[in-house]
């Protein structure tokens, strides 16, 4: 597993500055190729299912030459349906080795990634609380094993 001591940035950065938040992108792509090594050739849909934790789901919505976008998220069974919780669509820049956290949807079921989504004035905190929110499930998918390779 990659632990964020392991990830050494170009420089000290300052939390919710531009630097620190490319430095949360790259540590983003890591994290991410972690839960799916085979991101640069993967298309369609794709689960991973690990013994003690909810079955992820992955969409790859949109694949261009520098980029993939792909949706990650858990899916639940409600009154109205399957709600999506968290709910995010991912950019990876696969030239630069970075990816970001695009939109984080919907009112969460968990009181932890409501705390995490609070809706903030500045586009800078916006993306920060995004990001933070990708980070911090990536790491705890890897913990949990998951692996998407294939359908």
């Amino acid at each position: 597993m990659l632990l964020d001591c392991q990830i050494v940035p170009q420089t000290i950065v300052r939390p919710k500055s531009f630097v620190g938040l490319m430095a949360m992108y790259e540590s983003n792509y890591l994290r991410l190729l972690q839960v799916i090594p085979e991101l640069e050739r993967l298309d369609g849909c794709f689960r991973s299912r690990v013994a003690g934790d909810c079955t992820l789901h992955l969409e790859i919505l949109e694949r261009c030459r520098y980029t993939v976008t792909l949706s990650l998220t858990y899916l639940f069974a409600s009154d109205v349906g399957a709600v999506a919780d968290p709910d995010l669509k991912v950019r990876a820049y696969l030239d630069g080795k970075l990816a970001e956290a695009m939109s984080l949807s919907g009112e969460h079921r968990h009181a932890e990634l409501r705390r995490l989504a609070r809706v903030h004035r500045l586009e800078l905190d916006a993306r920060w609380q995004r990001n933070v929110v990708l980070n911090k499930w990536l790491e705890y998918l890897t913990h949990q094993g998951h692996l998407i390779l294939e359908r």
